[in-house]
Parts: C-alpha cells; structure tokens; sequence
C-alpha cells in the first residue's frame, strides 16, 4: 500500500516510448522540472524485436531495462529525493514477455510499481495495470488473448498460432479471455475512484481508430475500430474514474481526439504517432480536465 502524501494533484501519462532514448529524456526533464505525483507508463516501453531487424545492433541497448531505465529512473530518485514521483508501468504487446523477470527485480527497489493484472492502493485511489489487447496480425503474441470469445476479426491471428518468448499452456492460450481476466482482476471492488492502466484502448471509441480505410482480407472489409471489446464493456458496466490507454499511434491524427469519456468514465490516450513524446497531464480529481502536449 502506497501511502506518500502527494506533492502535487499533477499526474503524468506516457505510453508506447518503443525504447526511444529521445523521447525518455523528454519524460525525464519534465519529471525534474515538475515534480509529479506520480507517472503513469501504458506500455510498449521497450525497443521492439522489429527494431533489431532493421537498425544496426549498436544502436539497441543489450540490456534496455538494467543499462537505461532502471540507471536513469534510479537517479532520478535520487537526485528529486522525497519529491521522486509514484511511478506506475505496464508493458505492452511490442514488448517481449521474457522481460517482465528483469521490470519486476527492478521493482523491488522502490523505483517504480509493475502492476499488470495487480491492484495498489495510492493515497485515495486504486490503480489497476493491464497489459493484454486483442488479436492482431503481429507474429509476437505475449500480450494478446481472445477478447469476449474465441472469435479472431479478418486479418488477425490467433495467440495460439504466433510466438511466445515465455511458456504458455494451451488452454490458456485457446480459452483464456480480456474479458474473464478482468473479473477477476476486479472481483465486486467499488471502482468509484480507481485508475485503470491499459494498453488496449475501448472498442469504437475515438482512442481505437486504425488506418485501415478501404483495406480487404478477402474481399472481407477490415474492421477499422481495433480496440477491446471487453474493456469497453467493463467501463460501461462498472465507471471507473479514469482509464488510460496506448497502442493505436495513428488514432488521435485519425479522430482528432485523444481523449473520451463512457458515462462517468474519462478515458485518455497517450499513444503518438510522431517522434516526439506525448505527454498527458491530469488531477485524478478533474480527471476531465487533462491537457496532452506533444514535446
């Protein structure tokens, strides 16, 4: 239980840094220059296996977690002392399962919360990670699982037919679904003043919106909307206070907007498609009210 008396209402919101060294300095000159209660990092965090094939080896750190972010997250805390912000992470699906071991050693240090599929109670609210999306037609399978059924939409692939950088058993991978997991996740908790950290944004929302105009599988129409089922249908039922999300760089240029809102549910995305970092500021109190600034 986190219990730190907040410095300040100013929270922080970044995801998919894919790794950009760019970008984490960014988010580590603001973090010094403003000193925020706590940040909030929705995945894709790490540079990607793709990344590997396509960029020269020496331009990729061996060990991205240990040699950079666990280095530079630990300075930080010890330059900012006890003004050193709640830092709350998940990984997402560009970023391969093997090296959850390595976020949760760094973890035990105090300098930051892995919390996929965990609850930790902050000051007032409960913040909830989690990292799963649908599937996609991505070969890395580590973060995705069937959404509300076993159906897979035109295009994409089954977690049973692509790789795994961890085992996984098999009938997790046929019968486990988003959707089951965040029952359990949540069980009967009031969710009245909880924060919900996802990589997966809502289905047919503005934060889900794709660019697959007029693209086929088949002469099948692709669904353009690539968001969770599941998720939209748990903010419905239950409205938490707020919900962050990633994953889909492209929707807010598409959408125009980067924020939405279920009922009493605000819901931001931090995802860009840009090479610059975006980053959401918000008072879990006026949560309606965030800003993004594209720096």
């Amino acid at each position: 239980m986190h219990t730190k008396e907040l410095i300040s209402n100013n929270c922080f919101f970044v995801s998919d840094l894919h790794g950009s060294i760019s970008r984490y300095k960014t988010l580590f000159d603001a973090i010094m220059n403003e000193s925020p209660a706590a940040v909030f990092m929705g995945g894709d965090l790490l540079p990607s296996g793709m990344m590997k094939l396509t960029v020269s080896f020496k331009s990729i750190h061996k060990d991205f977690i240990n040699d950079f972010l666990a280095v530079e997250f630990g300075q930080l805390k010890k330059i900012m002392g006890e003004k050193y912000p709640e830092i709350f992470l998940i990984l997402g699906n560009d970023d391969p399962r093997f090296e959850e071991s390595s976020i949760l050693s760094v973890s035990t240090s105090g300098i930051w919360n892995y919390i996929h599929n965990r609850k930790i109670i902050w000051n007032e609210y409960s913040i909830y990670g989690y990292s799963f999306i649908p599937p996609t037609p991505f070969r890395l399978k580590d973060w995705e699982k069937f959404d509300v059924s076993r159906y897979t939409d035109p295009g994409c692939t089954a977690p049973y037919e692509g790789s795994h950088t961890i085992p996984v058993s098999e009938s997790e991978l046929k019968y486990s679904t988003i959707k089951d997991d965040l029952k359990k996740l949540t069980m009967s908790d009031n969710l009245e003043k909880a924060i919900f950290l996802f990589h997966s944004p809502p289905y047919q929302t503005y934060l889900d919106r794709a660019a697959l105009d007029n693209k086929m599988i088949d002469y099948v129409p692709l669904d353009v909307h690539v968001g969770s089922i599941a998720i939209k249908r748990f903010i419905e039922r239950n409205q938490p206070l707020l919900t962050l999300h990633g994953h889909v760089h492209e929707s807010t240029r598409i959408t125009g907007n980067w924020k939405d809102s279920i009922n009493k549910t605000t819901m931001l995305s931090a995802a860009y498609d840009g090479k610059e970092l975006a980053l959401v500021r918000f008072d879990p109190e006026s949560p309606q009210q965030a800003t993004r600034e594209i720096i």
